[in-house]
């Protein structure tokens, strides 16, 4: 008798505690936005993306969400959604989209320059601007880390651009090429951190003379794929700064977001390209994060980042991260 109460009540306690979690689930992935599917135009095909919308008034504008390196979609598997509710706390909508041959898109992301990238944001913006449900009263642009080279672009191309959110953005691909590389050696031993070097170098050797892929596979241990070295050497000349300067023409209001410890961009390089190029029309805030925005801790641990992922996704970014987007759009 006495082992079947046990046993009756630790199943009780496994059910109490599965419910919890399963609240705690439900409650840390409740967002205070609606969102619904849209299909973008673009070229011969489309641009599968999503509309956030505030819940609870209606929108004075629209945030387009301008990617950064890698196979994103238009919700970055859900990490995107604290950046959806800080906007729509401001009272904005967010357009953002599956990048081409990515989710539903069509294309192939590989196969783009810093250019075709522009034009692709262009052709979304286009698309919004034609779209009586999309709110295009006020139009900013956000982007992240890649999106350094694709912003600048747009906005010196455009006169209905009002506002930039940068997040960590690139301005020199071979100079942030080689600060990651280096950040990533910071406990390597001499031996490592010299072939590292030499093997980064030999790399760029070979796409300043155009070599093909088959050169670069063979003269490299750990070679990029086919697709990625095209993509590399179609775009590793990428500099913002002419770009830059040229967006700051326009005198819109740009906000920089810094990582404290961004070891993907020199934060520091990047403050000082933007402060040339655009003076007082700029604003910059620091943050106790990763190139992301991640928390520190959750951008080195992936156990930590998985069950901050599932239970409390707002908590995967720094805590100012969103606030300062928020601001930011509030003040437009």
């Amino acid at each position: 008798m006495r082992a079947t109460i046990i046993l009756r009540r630790t199943l009780l306690a496994l059910l109490a505690f599965a419910l919890v979690t399963a609240g705690i689930v439900v409650l840390g992935n409740t967002f205070r936005f609606d969102q619904r599917a849209v299909e973008i135009p673009f070229g011969d095909g489309r641009l599968s993306g999503v509309l956030a919308l505030p819940r609870d008034r209606e929108a004075v504008g629209v945030v387009l969400v301008v990617h950064g390196d890698a196979a994103v979609d238009a919700t970055h598997d859900g990490l995107y959604a604290p950046w959806f509710e800080g906007a729509a706390d401001a009272g904005y909508a967010t357009l953002s989209w599956s990048k081409p041959g990515v989710g539903g898109s069509t294309g192939d992301w590989l196969s783009q320059t810093m250019a075709d990238r522009a034009a692709e944001v262009g052709a979304a913006l286009d698309w919004a601007r034609g779209r009586p449900d999309v709110p295009t009263g006020r139009v900013v642009l956000w982007g992240a880390s890649q999106a350094g080279w694709v912003l600048p672009k747009v906005v010196a191309a455009r006169t209905d651009v009002d506002a930039v959110v940068a997040v960590s953005p690139a301005v020199n691909w071979l100079r942030q090429g080689r600060h990651h590389l280096l950040s990533g050696l910071a406990d390597a031993s001499p031996q490592e951190r010299a072939d590292a070097v030499a093997r980064s170098d030999r790399v760029r050797a070979l796409l300043e003379r155009g070599a093909p892929h088959s050169e670069h596979a063979a003269a490299d241990p750990d070679p990029m794929t086919p697709e990625r070295w095209g993509f590399v050497s179609r775009n590793f000349r990428s500099d913002a700064v002419d770009d830059l300067r040229a967006a700051a023409t326009r005198h819109v209001p740009v906000h920089l977001m810094l990582a404290e410890h961004d070891r993907n961009v020199d934060a520091a390089e990047t403050e000082r390209a933007y402060r040339e190029a655009f003076g007082a029309d700029l604003t910059v805030t620091r943050h106790d994060a990763a190139h992301s925005m991640a928390r520190p801790l959750v951008e080195d641990s992936d156990a930590v980042g998985l069950a901050v992922a599932v239970l409390w996704p707002r908590a995967l970014l720094a805590p100012t991260a969103v606030d300062a987007h928020r601001d930011f759009l509030t003040r437009r």
